[in-house]
């Protein structure tokens, strides 16, 4: 009965933590866009016709 007790409390901590972590890179991403450090402007640059 306690390995499935502990399963579940790694399953709710690997949660926890895959949320903070997408938290963290939406933060970075935000900022790095702010400060106009990020290169993913690039890749959305309307390509110009010939």
């Amino acid at each position: 009965m306690s390995e499935k007790k502990s399963k579940n409390g790694t399953t709710l901590w690997l949660g926890i933590g895959v949320a903070v972590l997408i938290i963290l890179l939406l933060l970075w991403l935000t900022i790095a866009d702010f400060f106009g450090d990020t290169d993913v402007a690039a890749f959305i640059t309307p390509t110009l016709p010939i």
